[in-house]
């Protein structure tokens, strides 16, 4: 994920919330109704947002998912250690032939 689109991102929804926030408390209407200004100001932002940030929010969903992407294709030392595990009792579990008696066991490389 590139840190200048979550950058410029991130600093454009503040901007979109807080300039029409201070626009708002500006007026004296909204000087005691200010959580009333607060609710505008993120409605406000929200839409603006939506409307004009669609290609950093477009590159910040593709870093997240190439990010999942390596983290799914590297496996990390405890899912080998589990793989390791798993085939060593699946070779214990599994059944002796019949020329292999109760104490032997199949020839060793030595």
């Amino acid at each position: 994920m590139k840190i200048r689109s979550v950058a410029a991102y991130t600093i454009l929804r503040l901007a979109f919330f807080l300039v029409p926030l201070g626009v708002m408390l500006l007026f004296p209407a909204f000087r005691d109704l200010w959580w009333l200004a607060v609710i505008f100001a993120t409605l406000i932002g929200l839409s603006l947002s939506i409307i004009l940030l669609q290609k950093p929010r477009a590159e910040m969903s593709e870093g997240i998912y190439e990010k999942q992407q390596q983290r799914e294709r590297a496996k990390t030392a405890r899912e080998v250690d589990a793989e390791i595990e798993d085939a060593a009792n699946e070779a214990a579990q599994r059944p002796r032939s019949a020329d292999e008696g109760p104490g032997q066991e199949g020839p060793v490389d030595r």
